[in-house]
């Protein structure tokens, strides 16, 4: 069939000089408008045989270069993504029966690209389609020619990267699965004399780890046997592919090593030296994996640590071709280029307590040897603690009292490696922290920009302890010798230096919190001077420093002085900016922190920074609809950052905004974005739709409605909740919450919509986002209270589910109003909690205070009304079931 393919189908000698010709043109440097070219390329792709053009230039002509097939078969790869399945089925025979031959070219760039267009194929169709395919894999792994083993070997290897659980599915007119039929010859390539094969096939199995096929399971021990085979290859890639896998088999199938762990160890121990940094970068990834995998005993390393501790510590000194050498020399007063800054991502706003915690950000972002090696000492020592500084701080003594410029790095690689222990091993330290910390503020000032970096860095990683020793005369001598420091270098000449420093001034202001109010003077002078002297990369640290300085001192900044050395730069630099430049983006977050910190102080700057953000959202608006009117490409974060600053203003300024928000067209525009395509701009706005509501419900009025059928849609999910929209769920579910204590009459005509979403999140709630199901508890609450009712007829359908919840949730006025609602529908249908009337007293136990007297009198009213209820030893025995801290708990409602 391949043959008649190939014979039915030739190229016209024009079409084939011209295709070749623009390629040509295309590759050639003198060429200065390539668009041109392109255009044309695209014009052609629309003739039916196009593509068989590029296929035979691709794989048959002979006479051409190397560099204009290549061209022609990359642009066929992208071609076929979008054509291949609407392709007449002859033409669809033709590129597959060319495609084959070619995997065994004498060309090595010719095999290679033959097996990427091949992998693209078999991405869109299958195997199921296209049975020769198989077939040559098979016979060039076997062949003896090796130009067919490397070209067959080279398009195995992309579809096992691309799809591997493809070769690993049943395929029709196949007795076995591929993988079964290719595994043994890939195994078997463990042992060929070329490098390449040995790497290809090797990297090949390693994708089926996480997959692992039935036949892996079965060879696992010829597949162990071959990697310690390889595990000493004269090929660092090799090497580096062995390391790999025993960190993927450590953290997906441990099991298997264990009878072999002693050596794997010793081995990594070894490849941990490799003169090959990629290599020793993998083995290092080793360690943490192991702390990380539950089922290996973290023991088994102890007697490995004397070892392995200075090899760490050794790899964690700079590297003589690592980019961050060159970096350091940077001058900061040279403005930074486009490459340098770094894209940055808004979190959309989101109410309530958040489940992760942010990672530590490292001072720099590239992964490599040193930092791998940090991060695992920073492990070992979570796993071990101070069991582990008999090794290590002999050696970081050493270093750090190594004199002369050119012992800088080993120095700075011990400065280093106190911070990365500085969690695990505190209690050892503790007692030394003061020595530690006298040693370190000198060099913050030292010769060495990245010495003085990296010092910045390892004092924040002490910052909550030397907090916490504030409170006597030596301890605040420290603190403020600390933080002068710091400020000092927030104002250094090296960019490098400036990121770390702002970085750690941040870390220390979340950690001192109010004890900042003292300095503030001297705090707002330094940062307020960085902004004058940074270039735009670093600025953007500088907002985040102001920001996390307003989140942590709050309303202590709302003083005349202090505004007078902060709001001026910032408002000059926001009047600067125009409306589409991303750096707006932190001074919004900002801004943000600011208006929550200062309250009603912020009233004075308000109304421009409102305006403009309704403006930003107008225009952002219009760009989505028409770019070319707008004058500018839509970008939604410039939406999401209004949204989060306009919500922060009604936070601030409470009930004050109303005069902004009446002469405004907010509402419309906010409506507009509850129904926007994308989640994170819902996000936000369900978010601004909660926190007007708490402050000027009656601006909304007019399109309630639409903002509660708005809300409530986010909530009717029939399908599982997803991870990008759960945010949404959570702000829409808030929204509706407070929209039902500040207007109960309109809430009526969703309540039982909304009911009716919230109960199965309560109900299936293992492995739900905590907050989603607090807000879905404390907004089922409200609802009760509100309208009780329509809520009551049904409570004996959530009852339980909405008792463990509530018992959940920590004493504010949020809990209060749930609570209500618990009252309001058990007096409205008592015989509804009989079933669940154990969980609803957990749910009141949970209490530790109640601060409102009126709620603490209806929970004793509810409590004795079942008590009179239940007759002949029924509330006894409903109280011999909760435990003796319950029981007790109760005692104070008199039951």
């Amino acid at each position: 069939m391949a043959a008649t393919a190939s014979s039915t189908w030739q190229p016209q000698e024009e079409g084939f000089k011209e295709i070749c010709g623009l390629l040509e043109q295309q590759m050639s440097p003198a060429t200065s408008d390539k668009s041109q070219i392109w255009q044309q390329l695209q014009h052609y792709s629309h003739f039916p045989d196009f593509n068989n053009y590029l296929t035979f230039i691709f794989a048959r002509a002979e006479g051409k270069s190397v560099d204009i097939r290549q061209a022609a078969g990359l642009l066929l790869k992208n071609n076929l993504r979008a054509a291949f399945k609407n392709m007449p089925l002859a033409n669809q025979q033709y590129i597959k029966s060319e495609l084959l031959p070619s995997l065994g070219a004498t060309d090595r760039h010719i095999r290679s690209t033959a097996g990427t267009i091949i992998s693209v194929l078999v991405q869109i169709e299958g195997f199921a389609g296209w049975p020769e395919l198989l077939h040559a894999l098979v016979s060039g792994l076997d062949s003896n020619d090796s130009n067919h083993m490397e070209g067959g070997m080279d398009a195995l290897s992309k579809i096992c990267e691309d799809v591997p659980s493809l070769l690993d599915s049943d395929i029709p007119g196949l007795s076995e699965r591929p993988i079964t039929i290719l595994l043994p010859r890939l195994l078997q390539l463990f042992q060929s004399p070329h490098a390449s094969l040995r790497k290809l096939s090797l990297s090949s199995v390693n994708q089926f780890i996480m997959l692992m096929p039935t036949v892996l399971l079965l060879s696992m021990d010829k597949y162990l046997q071959g990697l310690f085979l390889l595990a000493n290859d004269p090929a660092p890639d090799v090497r580096k592919l062995v390391c790999m896998a025993f960190v993927q088999l450590v953290e997906v199938r441990p099991a298997f090593l264990e009878p072999h762990l002693r050596n794997v160890i010793e081995y990594i121990l070894q490849v941990n030296k490799d003169p090959d940094d990629e290599v020793a970068l993998e083995a290092c990834e080793f360690w943490s994996a192991y702390c990380d995998a539950p089922q290996l005993p973290p023991e088994n390393l102890r007697e490995f640590l004397p070892r392995l501790i200075p090899v760490l510590l050794s790899n964690m000194v700079y590297a003589d071709d690592d980019e961050s050498l060159l970096e350091a020399e940077e001058d900061g007063s040279l403005p930074d280029r486009e490459q340098d800054l770094k894209p940055r991502f808004h979190s959309s706003r989101f109410h309530g307590s958040e489940d992760g915690e942010d990672d530590d950000e490292d001072i720099v972002n590239l992964w490599n040897l040193r930092k791998c090696s940090a991060a695992a000492l920073d492990i070992l020592s979570n796993v071990f603690g101070d069991d582990i500084l008999p090794t290590l701080m002999p050696v970081v003594q050493a270093k750090l009292s190594a004199t002369g410029d050119e012992a800088w790095k080993e120095r700075e690689a011990a400065v280093l490696a106190l911070g990365a222990i500085g969690e695990g091993c505190i209690t050892g330290l503790f007692p030394h922290l003061s020595e530690i910390i006298t040693f370190l503020i000198p060099l913050l000032d030292d010769k060495f920009p990245l010495i003085r970096s990296i010092s910045c860095w390892t004092l924040s990683r002490f910052s909550k302890y030397i907090v916490q020793v504030t409170d006597h005369q030596e301890g605040r001598e420290q603190f403020n010798k600390i933080l002068m420091g710091i400020l000092r270098r927030v104002l250094d000449d090296n960019k490098r230096v400036q990121e770390a420093a702002c970085s750690a001034f941040a870390t220390l202001e979340e950690d001192a919190a109010e004890e900042l109010a003292p300095c503030l003077d001297i705090i707002l002078q330094h940062l307020m001077c960085a902004f004058k002297k940074y270039q735009r990369r670093n600025l953007r640290i500088v907002y985040d420093a102001i920001g996390t300085l307003a989140d942590a001192v709050g309303e202590e900044l709302n003083q005349p002085r202090y505004l007078e050395i902060l709001m001026p730069p910032l408002i000059e630099k926001w009047q600067q900016l125009p409306n589409s430049d991303k750096d707006l983006f932190p001074l919004l977050e900002c801004f943000t922190s600011i208006a929550q910190a200062l309250g009603t102080g912020f009233a004075p700057f308000a109304q421009p920074v409102f305006q403009r953000c309704i403006t930003i959202i107008q225009s952002q608006q219009l760009a989505k609809v028409d770019p070319v009117s707008a004058g500018f490409q839509y970008d939604r974060e410039f939406i999401v950052c209004s949204l989060d600053l306009l919500s922060g203003l009604a936070e601030g300024l409470g009930s004050s905004i109303e005069s902004l928000v009446s002469q405004s067209n907010l509402r419309d525009l906010l409506l507009q974005c509850c129904f926007d395509d994308a989640p994170d701009v819902r996000q936000s706005a369900f978010a601004l739709l909660g926190d007007l509501a708490k402050v000027c419900p009656v601006h909304l009025h007019p399109r309630l409605a639409e903002f509660l059928d708005a809300a409530a849609k986010q909530l009717n999910t029939s399908k599982p909740v997803e991870k990008e929209t759960i945010s949404v769920v959570n702000n829409a579910c808030w929204a509706i919450g407070e929209l039902a204590i500040k207007v109960p009459k309109e809430i009526s005509a969703i309540v039982l919509t909304v009911v009716s979403c919230l109960v199965p999140i309560l109900q299936y709630a293992e492995g739900l986002n905590k907050s989603l199901i607090e807000n879905s508890a404390i907004t089922l609450g409200r609802l009760a209270w509100v309208c009780p009712e329509l809520v009551s007829p049904h409570m004996e359908h959530f009852m339980q589910a909405w008792c463990i919840a509530l018992s959940m949730i920590r004493d504010d006025i949020e809990k209060e109003e749930a609570f209500r609602g618990l009252c309001a529908v058990v007096k409205a249908n008592p015989a509804g909690a009989l079933n669940s009337l154990v969980f609803m007293c957990k749910a009141i136990a949970s209490w530790h205070e109640i601060k409102s007297e009126d709620l603490h009198n209806e929970i004793c009213q509810v409590l004795h009304g079942y008590k009179q209820m239940l007759k002949n030893g029924a509330w006894e025995q409903c109280m011999s079931a909760l435990e003796p801290s319950v029981k007790g708990k109760l005692l104070k409602y008199q039951v």
